[in-house]
């Protein structure tokens, strides 16, 4: 499934980052690289780090040492916006959408960097300001096909069952039209058939987008399904980094999760 995927030059890379809350690291030294077009999974157990190292990429967290490279710049922080308008876009572990708003609405909130016309101009809806959401609107509704979520596109996102729902987050965060998506756990509390449904879009997205992946998932079956390259964390250090057949048999990555001592 993975031979096709044009894998590209280095687009991120995070060097020697740590984060830690009232002296608890939550990442200490962490190293790794992310190439073009690449879907690279972040597992782990619970408390391993992982979403705290999303929440470095997208500048919610700010580290206390180490730089994050992104597209050829180097920076030490950065904030969440800024990170958007770079082209990393993101979805969360616990669903963040607009619940009264409709399923179409939350999706063109996703478009919002994009907006071009003043607030004074979109008020007044003539002109530029017209045009320019029609052709978001547009954008939008290829986002609503692509994703098959026509049937619900005017229901309150509030009203939708859970795996909708983030297929709903999954469309918002496409919208910002991304170079680098990050998944905080796409596919937890999902049943079977919704599993496979949201791979399949996230190879899709991977596939005819091109858009660079890195998601974090619990669901190993997914992992070694979807991804071409794995990072393992643990107590908030890397511990294995590469493909995924050599990440499944390694014993450190197998001693971590069953809870035993490595030597």
């Amino acid at each position: 499934m993975h031979q096709t995927r044009r894998i590209g030059e280095v687009l991120l890379k995070v060097e020697e980052v740590s984060v830690s809350f009232g002296g608890v690291n939550a990442l200490s030294g962490v190293s790794l690289e992310v190439r073009s077009g690449e879907i690279c999974a972040i597992i782990g157990p619970n408390g391993a780090g992982k979403s705290s190292l999303l929440n470095v990429l997208n500048g919610v967290y700010h580290p206390r040492r180490g730089t994050i490279t992104f597209r050829g710049k180097r920076r030490r922080r950065m904030k969440p916006y800024e990170a958007a308008k770079q082209g990393i876009a993101r979805t969360f572990q616990n669903i963040a959408l607009f619940k009264g708003m409709s399923v179409l609405d939350n999706i063109m909130a996703g478009r919002n960097l994009k907006m071009r016309s003043g607030i004074l101009a979109q008020a007044i809806y003539k002109g530029p300001a017209q045009a320019e959401e029609i052709r978001h609107r547009r954008r939008v509704e290829e986002i609503i096909d692509f994703l098959q979520i026509e049937a619900i596109r005017k229901v309150p996102a509030g009203r939708l069952p859970y795996g909708l729902q983030k297929r709903v987050e999954l469309a918002r965060a496409l919208a910002a039209e991304p170079v680098l998506l990050l998944l905080d756990e796409p596919m937890a509390g999902m049943n079977v058939e919704e599993k496979r449904d949201m791979c399949r879009f996230i190879l899709d997205v991977n596939e005819e987008f091109g858009t660079t992946i890195v998601l974090i998932e619990h669901d190993m079956g997914v992992v070694m399904d979807l991804s071409d390259h794995v990072i393992v964390l643990d107590y908030g250090r890397k511990i294995a980094d590469g493909a995924p057949a050599d990440v499944r048999t390694d014993r450190v990555v197998i001693d971590a999760y069953l809870g035993v001592a490595s030597a």
